[in-house]
């Protein structure tokens, strides 16, 4: 089960773990690009339409995977959004959207799929960022939500062994659109130059997630 699949790091790591004969269970919003992405990576792949700030969609689509599916053995948490700016009020709104989207988004998917995760002794990867790490001046709200997302998957490290192995991924520039949705102009040219300069691929990450999850049973 992969969140955020419709582009960036999401639709790479699809297209990897169906090369290593995962079925799939897509999940984002934009049902449009998963329809066209299930289509590539061919049989037995699942679109479902679904926010991870909706617990209620987020229970749905758990409901979904166990019944078509049988359960998930490898839960993708990468769903997320980058509004980078100055911190203060003009950008409250979307440091709130950031901490749904990228920390409880996370955190609510990963509590709703846990059941199916220790049915089968699963995976749980979750997909971070070097900013969890170093903090700097424009990114306090984003790295807030990254800082937040490396000190839960290692709490969860320790509490789910050795039912559920806990990965953590943390890249630094990645070539994917979030740089697209930033509103800031001024962040937003810099952070585009940094990202030409700097950014790796986001099949590399993929790569590095396929390798990390097992082999599928079967």
């Amino acid at each position: 089960m992969i969140t955020g699949a419709s582009s960036g790091i999401g639709a790479a790591t699809a297209r990897a773990l169906a090369a290593h004969g995962y079925q799939l269970a897509l999940m984002a919003l934009r049902v449009d690009q998963l329809q066209q992405l299930a289509t590539e990576v061919g049989t037995n792949t699942r679109v479902v339409a679904a926010d991870v700030t909706d617990r209620d969609a987020l229970v749905a689509a758990a409901d979904r995977v166990q019944q078509e599916l049988g359960r998930a053995d490898v839960q993708v948490n990468n769903a997320g959004v980058m509004l980078l700016g100055p911190f203060g009020t003009e950008q409250r709104e979307e440091a709130r959207r950031m901490l749904e989207a990228n920390l409880l988004g996370a955190m609510t998917a990963t509590e709703v799929f846990l059941p199916q995760l220790r049915n089968g002794g699963g995976d749980l990867i979750n997909i971070s960022s070097i900013a969890g790490r170093t903090a700097r001046a424009g990114n306090a709200a984003y790295a807030a939500t990254k800082w937040g997302m490396n000190g839960w998957s290692e709490a969860l490290r320790q509490e789910l062994q050795p039912d559920i192995r806990v990965t953590i991924i943390e890249p630094g520039a990645v070539a994917t659109e979030l740089t697209d949705h930033i509103t800031n102009p001024t962040v937003k040219q810099t952070s585009e130059q940094f990202y030409a300069q700097l950014a790796i691929t986001a099949e590399d990450v993929a790569e590095v997630i396929a390798l990390r999850s097992p082999a599928p049973e079967g």
